[in-house]
């Protein structure tokens, strides 16, 4: 199954977490990473008072159940020091997020997990890079990666090298 993980994260060395959590879902059992699209320094979304992200999608093909593609999302992000506890601010800064975004074309909402991400149609910071490695997707219930990033401003959204430190880019200050 072709599935799809956003990557995003604001603190320490992202560019590193980012190699890191590829090379990891990359040797998950029956899952090879397919395709990566580039790397985009974003405004911070919900909470904006934080530095600038990094995002960018991830294409696998996995055998995984979407669960258990959850599961092991969650712990690669805590492996790379992400918090989701009950403390932690929502749309706040974090070292790594992994999201699952599509599991082939299938709709899915449990307790647990609902897909397409359901957020995805508002978010161009996700929709930029899974439009780079899935143009065509139709996101049941949404329509086409590429009619919802084109109905989205894409302001401040800007490609960066595939290894360039997030600190190094000119707005690592802010939007």
């Amino acid at each position: 199954m072709r599935a799809h993980v956003g990557l995003g994260g604001n603190l320490g060395d992202v560019a590193a977490s980012f190699d890191s959590a590829l090379h990891m879902l990359d040797t998950l059992a029956d899952t090879r990473v397919a395709a990566v699209s580039r790397r985009y320094r974003t405004p911070p979304w919900g909470e904006t008072a934080q530095p600038p992200f990094l995002n960018a999608v991830a294409a696998l093909d996995t055998a995984l159940a979407p669960e258990a593609l959850l599961d092991a999302l969650l712990d690669i992000e805590r492996a790379h020091g992400r918090d989701r506890g009950a403390d932690a601010l929502r749309w706040g800064p974090r070292t790594l997020d992994l999201d699952l975004l599509t599991y082939g074309e299938r709709s899915i909402d449990t307790p647990r997990l609902t897909l397409p991400h359901p957020r995805i149609h508002q978010r161009a910071f996700v929709l930029v890079p899974l439009a780079e490695v899935a143009p065509g997707l139709l996101l049941p219930g949404q329509g086409r990666v590429e009619a919802l990033r084109d109905a989205l401003g894409q302001d401040g959204i800007v490609a960066v090298e595939a290894g360039a430190p997030l600190a190094s880019s000119p707005s690592a200050t802010g939007p």
